[in-house]
């Protein structure tokens, strides 16, 4: 009997890290058209060289080509999982289905992108299943560095799909909820056809520790501290959050909270019953000031050193609630995410300038990842013990330890698929095998609070829209501007040499000159209000949003 085809089509995250974006199509046999679905859809944060780009997204010309998604499944909220919905939305109108936490974090960006009212959103939880077209789905709960995630059992006429998500096996976890392994083995017992299974981590011995673990260095450290306390996380790390407040809680200490999108997600994470703690708990930031730094303890982002971000302007002396000072900690509970090295040291150096106490991950157990280990992928792979395997989630040298590791455990080496992006695995009652290459890739979306009108992809936004240089000079020890600002264009006025923008020079000066003193210091807060003050300048005088390139010189 001919079940048709299923096949495997990642436009996203296999071969890097972030832009994760999976299709699962089926083709039926009888010539049907078919049909897919995806799984997650995420973004990826613009590494050094992409100059004036604020985000990067995933390419949807085969979702164009085709016309066949029926909707889009999250694994758990994440940006690199859920970060460019709003972009695919802007083309297909597709339900959405999430847990609940995923779907709050969702339900404020459809907001601000104004998708919400054309948007269909089904919320499902662990061992819930329900269907699409010809698939049958069920959640799975998982640990990781976010609550409610799991990973999909994707039922098909060909059989069972799993797909991991990011994952670990964490036998402590904050909220009690350990993975379902249960679960997995049955569905090992029952056959399971594919499994896609998360790599991140498959270099690294061992097992992964649990969240729990980083408790005791925690109330350690803050047990310690001669001031207030300021801890920086990722802004959806909900367990996180919680050890925090409750290890303050323990110690005396009253909780504020700096940041946008830390103060929505803990809203999130409180309606949505993860977070049990009243709002009277939580004060506003501006009511901290007077109080002993000793009782204080300060939950802000920017643990990788966003110029913009809460932390930033802290150690730069620029936020206009907290100062820091000798006596004060400072611990950066994250991993540091690879191309923000740069950014990193430069905030430790002025947090280090301020007098603080410094923890990050080198010198103290303040983090831990969300990804499993050598052992877990082990286990994982010994308890599905599927027909076919393809790693996912990882860059190249990742994917290919992995489809090594899961050779040792006894996977049919002729089962074991090494796919990038755009690589298809068609399967079928014949078997399996990689047939064609489909276009994946990386668009580039510049854009300045909502949503952009057009993404550039390699030069087509420079093309439409034209690209302006920013050259300004700065004194390394005070910040003062000594040259410039200097302004060149292509592709956006006539003028070639920057004649005629003597009001956009003033701009940026202004700019300039309202930076407090040790701002104006840190050469990538003077690039990003280089870049904002001309992006406004332009789109306000010119209705126009060239790409903007700031270079800036210490003198």
């Amino acid at each position: 009997m001919n079940h048709g085809t299923i096949r495997i089509v990642p436009l996203g995250g296999l071969g890097e890290i972030g832009l994760n974006f999976m299709l699962v199509e089926y083709w039926p046999a009888g010539g049907e058209d078919p049909v897919a679905i995806a799984v997650d859809c995420g973004l990826m944060f613009p590494e050094r060289e992409m100059l004036g780009i604020d985000i990067v997204i995933p390419d949807f010309s085969y979702l164009r080509e085709k016309n066949h998604l029926q909707a889009v499944v999250f694994t758990h909220g994440h940006e690199d999982h859920i970060g460019a919905l709003p972009y695919l939305l802007r083309e297909f109108n597709v339900p959405v289905y999430g847990t609940p936490f995923t779907l709050g974090l969702l339900h404020d960006k459809l907001v601000e992108h104004n998708l919400l009212a054309k948007t269909a959103l089904h919320e499902f939880r662990p061992r819930q299943t329900w269907s699409v077209g010809p698939f049958t789905l069920e959640g799975i709960h998982v640990t990781h560095s976010i609550v409610d995630a799991v990973a999909l059992a994707i039922g098909t006429p060909l059989g069972t799909i799993l797909h991991t998500g990011d994952f670990k096996l964490d036998q402590t976890p904050i909220d009690n909820r350990q993975s379902d392994l249960a679960r997995f083995a049955e569905l090992g017992t029952e056959g399971v056809l594919l499994l896609l299974a998360d790599s991140t981590n498959v270099d690294r011995p061992g097992t992964t520790p649990s969240e729990r673990s980083v408790t005791r260095p925690i109330e350690d450290i803050m047990s310690h501290a001669q001031g207030k306390v300021l801890v920086a996380t990722f802004a959806s790390h909900v367990h996180r959050i919680r050890q925090v407040i409750d290890l303050s809680h323990k110690q005396g200490r009253v909780i504020g909270v700096v940041g946008k999108s830390l103060i929505g997600n803990i809203e999130v994470a409180r309606e949505t019953g993860h977070l049990k703690v009243s709002s009277d708990s939580l004060l506003e930031i501006n009511k901290i000031a007077g109080r002993d730094p000793k009782t204080v303890t300060l939950l802000t982002t920017g643990s990788q050193g966003e110029p913009l971000s809460a932390l930033a302007r802290i150690a730069s002396g620029a936020h206009p609630h907290v100062k820091l000072g000798p006596g004060d900690t400072v611990i950066l509970s994250s991993r540091v995410i690879p191309g923000n090295e740069r950014t990193i040291s430069r905030l430790l150096d002025h947090l280090y300038r301020r007098g603080a106490e410094v923890y990050y991950e080198a010198l103290a157990c303040v983090h831990v990842s969300g990804h499993a280990s050598r052992e877990e992928l082990q286990l994982m792979l010994n308890l599905v013990r599927p027909r076919f395997f393809v790693p996912i989630h990882g860059e190249f040298r990742h994917l290919t330890r992995h489809c090594a590791l899961a050779r040792e455990v006894g996977i049919d080496p002729a089962g074991v698929f090494l796919l990038e992006d755009g690589k298809i695995l068609e399967i079928s009652d014949s078997g399996a095998r990689i047939t064609e290459s489909v276009r994946a890739g990386r668009v580039f979306v510049d854009g300045l609070g909502g949503v952009e009108e057009e993404v550039l992809r390699d030069r087509r936004h420079m093309a439409e829209d034209g690209l302006v240089v920013a050259i300004v000079g700065i004194e390394q020890q005070t910040g003062e501007l000594l040259t410039g600002p200097d302004l060149l264009s292509r592709g956006f006025l006539p003028s070639t040499n920057g004649g005629g923008f003597d009001a956009a020079k003033e701009a940026i000066r202004t700019t300039l000159n309202e930076l407090p003193r040790e701002s104006r210091m840190d050469v990538g807060v003077v690039k990003e209000q280089v870049r904002l003050s001309l992006r406004r300048y332009f789109r306000r005088t010119l209705g126009r949003r060239p790409v903007v390139l700031p270079f800036v010189m210490e003198m």
